[in-house]
């Protein structure tokens, strides 16, 4: 595949990627307004989005056997929880944003878990084994990821455990 075409196509992958995401968002607030049509309208959207960035996603050669996708989410996961959003909380620190900061450290807090996770993951994939995984949990206010029982309050933002989602 040539250059551009790649480029091109990641960066399609990007945009479709975030379309996806914010029309499902945008769907769950047009229900919390109680805009049925208007929230099914985004839903639709959203799928759309996503078949479009899983397209991109193979033509890239993105997409492989489960080892090989676990290897690409850890490098990710490792990224953000090393190097990335240390980098970005620091700016944010300096610059006094603190809301901004706070979901920086939401994240950071978060990546690490799920660096770890993967990792495990891995481990088993690359023994032809699936990874043994308790329930998990994770929290809707921060996106903290916990296996086992959840606990009483979430360690990074405190909230309360019945809000959190079971996987």
């Amino acid at each position: 595949m040539k250059k551009i075409t790649e480029n091109t196509l990641k960066d399609a992958l990007s945009g479709e990627s975030q379309a996806h995401l914010k029309y499902k968002l945008y769907a769950e607030q047009a229900g919390k307004e109680n805009l049925p049509n208007i929230a099914r309208l985004f839903q639709a959207a959203s799928f759309s989005e996503q078949i479009h960035a899983g397209n991109y996603l193979k033509v890239l050669n993105l997409e492989g056997k489960t080892v090989d996708n676990l290897d690409i989410a850890l490098q990710g996961e490792t990224f953000e929880a090393e190097d990335m959003y240390p980098a970005y909380l620091a700016v944010a620190k300096e610059q006094g944003e603190n809301k901004v900061a706070t979901f920086l450290q939401f994240a950071l807090a978060t990546e690490k878990v799920h660096q770890k996770l993967y990792a495990r993951a891995k481990e088993a994939a690359q023994q032809g084994k699936d990874v043994e995984l308790p329930d998990v949990y994770v929290c809707p206010i921060c996106g903290f990821t916990m296996e086992g029982e959840a606990l009483d309050k979430c360690p990074v933002c405190g909230a309360p455990k019945n809000k959190f989602v079971k996987f």
